[in-house]
C-alpha cells in the first residue's frame, strides 16, 4: 500500500502556496497514536486509506494530483479534523 500520489510533488512545485493545505490535510489523515507503532511516522491506517481512495477514485485506485490539490482545499474549508 502506498500512500504516496504520483506527480503530486511536481504540482506542488508549480503551486508552492498549496503545500500547506496538502500538508494540513495529510496530517488530519494520520492514524491516532501514530508514535506508539512501527513505522512511528505520521501516516494514515491502511484500511481507512485505501477506503478513501475507493471511495474517490474507484476501484482502479489511482488519484490523480489534482484530486488532492482540491481536496485538501476543501479540509481546509471545512475546519473539521482532529
Amino acid at each position: 500500500m502506498t500512500f504516496w500520489v504520483p506527480g503530486l510533488g511536481r504540482l506542488l512545485l508549480r503551486r508552492p502556496r498549496h503545500a500547506a493545505a496538502v500538508a494540513r490535510a495529510a496530517w488530519r489523515l494520520r492514524r491516532r497514536h501514530w508514535w506508539r507503532h512501527y513505522p512511528w511516522l505520521p501516516m494514515p491506517d491502511a484500511r481507512y486509506w485505501s477506503f478513501r481512495v475507493n471511495t474517490v477514485a474507484g476501484a482502479q485506485g489511482r488519484l490523480d494530483p489534482e484530486q488532492v490539490l482540491q481536496a485538501a482545499e476543501w479540509s481546509d474549508l471545512q475546519r473539521v479534523g482532529r
